[in-house]
């Protein structure tokens, strides 16, 4: 390891065990978690629709063009002022749903990647409030001040990219887990049926794979039982209508298909088909 990286691994692991930090992530946890009270606002936030995180994919898009407004800065002379102040602004506007979909995430983080993350969130807002006064003063006329507003956002948000990064390659933070699923065709052994009891999930290990059974209403439904989301046990969850919770994160997911009813999750759930055999139960893949 070079001495670079080592003295930032350095602050990084200060930084994870700071338990000042806390104090200012108790404060914003209840806001995000106002702001995400809605399953479907949660779902869009997770990137539930997309199938893949949501924030990642933000993330280019005003850094995209806060760069180019820099670029523009430092080559494109007076004739460019104009567009470097709309880039400046078009970054400032897609910052927002940016820093929404971050802050959805975050909200489902613990302890030393919660710190991260509120340092990585500082860093950033820091970068948009100079850009906001670089827009400003780029309005005005006062160019210089604006080029070097600009400027100096970017450096911050040089440091919160590299937390972002060590959020996501060291914390594993919106990284999906491998699910394990019963990969033998045909249909196999998972429990009796009078192991089954209405309401109540079941969990079972199937072909090496944990599978999660209900019967609801007589019908008996089968899916994953290691959440997408971050791995947690889904047998030992609780239904909520015709949706299954995770009892980790709160991820729900539907009964009928595996779909993603509510994040943090935003990959669906493999299902399972089920049929009774005589006095047990039996699963097999799902084809749909």
């Amino acid at each position: 390891m070079s001495e670079l990286a080592a003295q930032l691994d350095s602050v990084v692991e200060r930084i994870e065990h700071t338990e000042a930090l806390d104090a200012p992530a108790a404060i914003v946890a209840p806001l995000v978690e106002r702001m995400t009270r809605s399953d479907t606002v949660k779902r869009v936030l997770s990137g539930a629709p997309l199938g893949h995180r949501l924030h990642p994919a933000l993330t280019d898009v005003p850094l995209g063009m806060w760069t180019a407004a820099s670029t523009l800065d430092i080559i494109g002379g007076r004739a460019s002022r104009t567009a470097a102040r709309r880039l400046t602004g078009l970054g400032i506007l897609a910052a927002l749903p940016t820093a929404a979909s971050g802050l959805s995430d975050w909200h489902d983080t613990e302890r030393r990647a919660r710190r991260v993350g509120v340092v990585h969130m500082a860093a950033n807002s820091a970068a948009l409030l100079l850009q906001i006064s670089s827009w400003n003063a780029r309005r005005r006329g006062h160019h210089l001040r604006g080029r070097m507003l600009g400027f100096a956002s970017m450096g911050a948000l040089l440091g919160a990219g590299y937390l972002g990064g060590q959020l996501v390659y060291r914390n594993r933070v919106g990284v999906d887990p491998d699910v394990p699923v019963v990969e033998k065709p045909g249909w196999h052994v998972a429990c009796r049926a009078d192991d089954l009891v209405d309401g109540h999930p079941y969990g079972a290990d199937v072909e090496g794979a944990r599978v999660v059974l209900v019967r609801d209403l007589g019908r008996i439904v089968a899916m994953a039982a290691v959440c997408s989301h971050a791995g947690g046990p889904l047998d030992e969850g609780r239904l909520i209508g015709d949706r299954i919770e995770c009892p980790w994160h709160g991820s729900q997911f539907c009964l009928a298909d595996g779909s993603v009813s509510r994040g943090p999750a935003a990959s669906p759930q493999p299902m399972y088909e089920t049929r009774t055999h005589g006095d047990v139960i039996e699963v097999r893949r799902s084809e749909a």
